[in-house]
């Protein structure tokens, strides 16, 4: 789905959850949805494979302070907003934040007792 720059989230850049880094282009702030840090590049749209490194490479600093050197792996996939550029710093071993109500939950289908 394709949003215009006014209907974006993420180009509105507003300030619901904690924030690391801000720049000219680009800010680190948690997600609203996994409470995991994210950058996002601030022009609506997809940057070069470059520019993509050096974003990755900031979003890498916080997530290492946050999560530890090695405590995080980076996840490009845009699942809700697919046309604005961003990326997630997850912890090792899971998707959500430790300040995420849903962080260290069994998503394995099984229940305890089998």
């Amino acid at each position: 789905m394709s949003r215009s720059p006014d209907e974006c989230q993420l180009c509105r850049a507003e300030r619901v959850t904690r924030w690391y880094f801000e720049s000219a282009e680009c800010w680190v702030a948690d997600c609203v949805v996994c409470a995991t840090p994210m950058v996002v590049w601030r022009p609506h749209g997809i940057p070069d494979p470059e520019l993509e490194q050096e974003l990755l490479d900031r979003l890498s600093e916080t997530a290492s302070a946050r999560f530890g050197e090695g405590g995080f792996w980076i996840d490009p996939d845009r699942r809700r907003i697919p046309d604005h550029w961003h990326a997630h710093a997850r912890p090792a071993g899971g998707f959500f934040g430790p300040d995420s109500v849903l962080y260290g939950k069994d998503w394995s289908g099984k229940s305890e007792s089998t």
